[in-house]
């Protein structure tokens, strides 16, 4: 059974909560992931259409670990968690998968659209 994904503003993923994912749904299709990616900023979906990533270059070393933490909070308040890759001091990258399912959710993309709320601020 595949997931029923509405498409509807980044305001409407960011105001979504993550539901606990457990399995026993398809991940997303292509064209659902793509639709959704849409009112994303800078993210991207990787060739096999089972993540969501974005990269991110800090000016410096405090900040990326600052901008890390921030994420790990966020990402604890809807308990859905990001891979978070810190290299060369102030580069990080962002992966957003649903593990139980093998591929992307609506929750990856609730989780990217608050990230891209943090990054704005």
């Amino acid at each position: 059974m595949s997931q029923d994904i509405p498409i509807g503003s980044t305001e409407t993923l960011r105001q979504k909560k993550c539901l606990p994912c457990e399995g026993g749904v398809d991940p997303l299709d292509r064209q659902q992931s793509e639709q959704l990616l849409t009112e994303l900023t800078g993210w991207s979906i990787d060739d096999g259409g089972k993540c969501i990533q974005r990269s991110l270059n800090c000016n410096r070393f405090p900040e990326a670990i600052r901008l890390l933490n921030q994420i790990a909070e966020l990402a604890e308040e809807e308990q859905h968690h990001p891979d978070l890759h810190l290299t060369g001091y102030r580069h990080l990258k962002i992966i957003l998968t649903t593990h139980a399912i093998g591929g992307l959710s609506e929750n990856d993309f609730i989780v990217a659209t608050k990230i891209d709320r943090l990054l704005e601020g």
